[in-house]
């Protein structure tokens, strides 16, 4: 049963708490603050499941953070994380919240110097937020550090640490762990995974899941729209869409959703080419790179990111105003993520997807998922068939420019790489000339590659 509260101190939150929660703007707990923060500070594991925008960081954040001050040591608390760029938020809201105590915190990321995250671990901080797969590798590779006081153990996007993708890193991550602690699981979607959840959790577990009488998953603020194109001219119609929504929103920024890091590239470098100054942010971009992009973005310097669902989970950007699908997800409840950047903390927002005849089913299973029907966005046919070729000769050259470029290279070089580690694993000794054969091949498939299209 909810637990209606006016305000922060009426969930029993220290003075400093409610001091930096006014400082920061938060004047009423969210209903998923006010439900799950009184338990967690009754020592209880909490499963939090509420739509995107809904404050979930805060309640974890701030009944740790109260805990931590009880008892201050480090490592106090462990949060895990699927992705880099949400890792690097949730820090930077612990920091924020904790200014007032000195709180230190590290974030444990992929793509960046193992050498200095070790450093940091050993300096022993009050907070690690860390993805799975690079906390394996550090406890797999030094001993400076150690997980076994750990106070809580926070998985935000639950579901997607639990969908059997990060297995084998948890399985090692969750031995190097106390068995006494608290753990706290927080998503937006969890119906699939909440059973593996509990198996997790302790036998009296707290759970509590947002309660929406129209059982609609997605925040009523947002405004979910669909535009139908044929799929080889998808470009030109994301092209119009940014035009249309720009003649009666100049200001706001839009993320756009691809599905693969090829894709998100080329995308980004054919919008730039016709004028609309965008970011990209995918798997294939370092780490540092990845962070500057979503910098620009967030400080509004560039009102387009280009993104694959790396950027779908967690992160929050007020200025955000549309959403659009360049190309649909195949499993629905990724759609809601995707959508969930937009229309946050009770603003309004829109999302449009671009549906193609091969989508039709996908939007269907959206709809039910959501529990509510996407309406048509208009756009100019005419205006399509203006824009056509400029569009289909602005890709040509970013797929030779992309070409050119070591993009693939590096790709088949990480593949190869992770082929040597398991070599490595099972004892055998990796012979470097196949790594200089390997981009051999690469350069001499690039080349080929782009004369054809140079040609065509």
């Amino acid at each position: 049963m909810s637990v209606e509260v006016k305000d922060f101190s009426d969930l029993k939150l220290n003075s400093w708490l409610l001091a930096q929660c006014q400082s920061m703007g938060l004047s009423k707990p969210t209903p998923i603050q006010q439900n799950c923060i009184p338990r967690i500070l009754m020592g209880e594991d909490c499963i939090g499941c509420a739509k995107t925008g809904s404050g979930k960081t805060m309640a974890f954040a701030l009944p740790i953070l109260q805990k931590l001050c009880e008892d201050p040591y480090g490592i106090f608390a462990l949060v895990l994380t699927p992705t880099r760029e949400l890792a690097f938020q949730i820090a930077d809201q612990f920091a924020a919240i904790g200014k007032a105590v000195n709180l230190k915190k590290c974030v444990i990321v992929g793509g960046m110097d193992m050498m200095e995250q070790g450093l940091e671990l050993s300096k022993r901080p009050h907070i690690v937020v860390a993805t799975p797969g690079r906390l394996a590798d550090h406890l797999d590779s030094c001993d400076t550090f150690s997980l076994q006081r750990i106070k809580f153990l926070v998985l935000d996007e639950a579901d997607r640490l639990l969908g059997g993708h990060f297995d084998e890193q948890l399985k090692k991550i969750f031995a190097a762990l106390p068995k006494e602690k608290q753990v706290l699981f927080f998503s937006a979607t969890m119906t699939d995974t909440l059973d593996k959840v509990r198996q997790i959790a302790s036998e009296k577990v707290f759970t509590w899941q947002e309660k929406d009488d129209a059982g609609i998953a997605t925040v009523r603020e947002l405004d979910q729209r669909y535009v139908l194109c044929p799929r080889d001219v998808l470009d030109s119609y994301l092209v119009e869409v940014i035009r249309t929504f720009r003649a009666t929103d100049k200001n706001g920024s839009i993320m756009i959703f691809t599905d693969t890091c090829k894709h998100c590239q080329l995308l980004s470098m054919t919008l730039n080419d016709v004028g609309f100054a965008n970011v990209a942010l995918h798997a294939m971009i370092r780490q540092k790179e990845r962070l500057a992009a979503l910098n620009k973005f967030k400080s509004n310097h560039v009102q387009i990111l280009i993104a694959t669902d790396v950027a779908a989970r967690g992160l929050d950007i007020p200025t955000v105003q549309l959403v659009v699908n360049h190309v649909v997800p195949n499993v629905p409840k990724e759609y809601i993520h995707r959508v969930g950047r937009t229309a946050r903390a009770g603003k309004n927002g829109m999302a449009i997807s671009l549906i193609t005849p091969h989508d039709i089913k996908l939007l269907h299973a959206i709809e039910d998922a959501i529990g509510t029907k996407l309406t048509e966005y208009k756009v100019d046919d005419k205006e399509i068939v203006t824009i056509l070729t400029q569009i289909s000769v602005a890709k040509r050259e970013a797929e030779i420019k992309l070409d050119e470029t070591d993009f693939y290279e590096k790709k088949m070089i990480n593949k190869r790489k992770k082929l040597i580690l398991e070599e490595l694993e099972g004892g055998q000794s990796p012979d470097e000339a196949d790594i200089v054969k390997e981009k051999q091949e690469c350069k001499k498939k690039r080349k080929k590659k782009s004369l054809r299209l140079k040609t065509t």
